[in-house]
């Protein structure tokens, strides 16, 4: 999918928001300024989230409460090792209830739990494509259902 503005980025994460249900795992792939954090965005305003969302490059993880349930956008960027997400407790973040993001998963590897979907943000000249892949069963289900409802 090619993405050509920044709102467009926003309207394609809340469809992508719109299909994914509790306990996914997502990783957002692609080098600095391809627009993770701005699929974020879009993905939790698209939920219905009404607060700032910002880049945890610094924090490392910001927490989300939408209508009861709980997100969770973690940015690795900053991460030496792996092994530094057992201080923050990682195991606790992942469960049933939660949905995660997570920007630069690579760098939590291989401590990680495998992702329900991949999503690889390449930028092209003056443009974003976007590739998704499932990494599991549930995330098969959550494409075929974007597929189905013509939403990518």
């Amino acid at each position: 999918m090619i993405i050509a503005h920044e709102k467009d980025m926003l309207v394609f994460a809340a469809r992508i928001a719109n299909v994914v249900v509790n306990g996914t795992i997502i990783f957002l792939q692609g080098p600095l300024g391809a627009g993770k954090t701005t699929f974020a965005r879009g993905f939790l305003q698209g939920l219905g989230c009404q607060e700032k969302v910002k880049s945890p490059t610094y924090t490392l993880v910001e927490s989300y409460d939408i209508s009861g349930k709980k997100f969770f956008h973690f940015d690795l960027y900053r991460l030496n090792r792996a092994e530094e997400l057992y201080d923050i407790g990682i195991e606790e973040y992942f469960s049933n209830e939660t949905i995660c993001l997570i920007e630069w998963p690579e760098k939590g590897f291989p401590i990680l739990p495998p992702a329900d979907l991949l999503i690889n943000i390449a930028i092209k000249a003056q443009v974003r494509e976007i590739n998704i892949q499932a990494g599991t069963l549930k995330g098969e289900g959550m494409i075929n259902t974007l597929i189905s409802k013509k939403l990518c």
